[in-house]
């Protein structure tokens, strides 16, 4: 917290400070650009994670549905470049790299989510396939360092790929990468199911995040849940296909950034345990027919359910710099690589 440096002020002042802090009334100097009541500046956030968000000149929405615990279940497979690509990726690196920086930036956004949110439980979970040995290692390594809990294991592919339908629903044989990129789908449902308690961010091995993300959209979910009363599913990503066509949405406040309602995305989102339960038979039903769009089943779910994505991005997806799924625009992409080098 910073010290705020201001004017000596008069007994009656301080007086009325002290009256609204007590009754949890926020009062701004206009002078000063500075919040008396709660010792911050006029720029910094006042808002308490569990208890209220607080959006200037807005006021306060008080808390009802407060996050108890966050789960991250990452999918690796550093063995596959680009599942149903041959196009190179932006950097043209191994994908080996795409995979670890998108680790760390999720570490370090995760850490910045625990200065605030600190009655959460965090825990990251990694589910890999194919990645060899010096790799999966390397992952640990960097997991042992971050001082949160984690576990990694291997994808259970033929327990999965039995269930996968070999003709797809364009007529077509299901590809291999295809198959492995279901399974583990499939294998991360299950390990929500039987692991979380609240919330689970769902996140495929090529999104690099910002610092703040996770922050950001751990206030959101709070804000927003709590004033429609409803659970709903965050996207982290603005991706490039949202502006090739003109559609109605709707618009959020979020703590630092503007949510838009869409009802596409691809498969990194977060959602709760009782819409994960709510919605098993659809997300598994992902995991057993190649669809056409392969989220179509997701999409389904969206509308039904409040989806939102943030403008500007907190995650970009590192694809394929031509991609339409792929960088969020009005991103400094250089930048965001390099601060996520291990």
């Amino acid at each position: 917290m910073k010290e705020i440096k201001s004017n000596k002020k008069n007994p009656l002042t301080k007086i009325f400070i002290k009256f609204c802090r007590i009754f949890g009334f926020e009062i701004i100097d206009q002078s000063n650009f500075t919040i008396p009541t709660s010792d911050k500046l006029i720029n910094e956030s006042i808002s308490v994670p569990g208890k209220s968000s607080i959006n200037l000149p807005l006021g306060k929405v008080e808390i009802t549905r407060p996050v108890k615990s966050l789960d991250i279940i990452l999918r690796t497979c550093m063995s596959v470049n680009m599942l149903t690509q041959s196009k190179k990726r932006i950097f043209e690196k191994s994908k080996e790299e795409y995979t670890k920086r998108t680790l760390i930036s999720i570490i370090r956004s995760l850490n910045d989510a625990k200065k605030l949110f600190q009655n959460i439980r965090y825990k990251i979970y990694i589910i890999d396939h194919n990645s060899k040995k010096n790799q999966i290692e390397s992952m640990r390594n960097i997991l042992k360092k971050s001082n949160i809990d984690f576990k990694i294991m291997s994808l259970e592919l033929n327990k999965y790929s039995n269930q996968i339908k070999k003709i797809n629903e364009e007529n077509k044989e299901v590809t291999e990468n295809q198959k492995s990129n279901m399974s583990n789908i499939h294998q991360s449902l299950f390990v929500s199911k039987e692991n979380s308690e609240d919330l689970i961010y769902f996140v495929e091995d090529d999104y690099i995040h910002e610092k703040n993300s996770l922050t950001e959209i751990l206030y959101t979910y709070e804000r927003i849940a709590s004033l429609t009363k409803k659970d709903l599913i965050i996207c982290p990503t603005d991706y490039p296909y949202l502006y090739t066509q003109t559609e109605n949405t709707k618009i959020f406040l979020g703590e630092s950034r503007h949510w838009r309602q869409i009802d596409q995305t691809l498969c990194t989102f977060l959602m709760s345990k009782k819409m994960v339960e709510k919605y098993w038979n659809e997300l598994t039903g992902m995991c057993k027919l190649e669809h056409y769009p392969f989220e179509k089943p997701l999409h389904n779910i969206y509308k039904k359910e409040l989806c939102i994505s943030p403008v500007p991005s907190l995650a970009a997806h590192f694809t394929n710099i031509n991609s339409i799924y792929g960088l969020s625009p009005n991103i400094d992409w250089k930048k965001l690589w390099d601060e996520n080098e291990n």
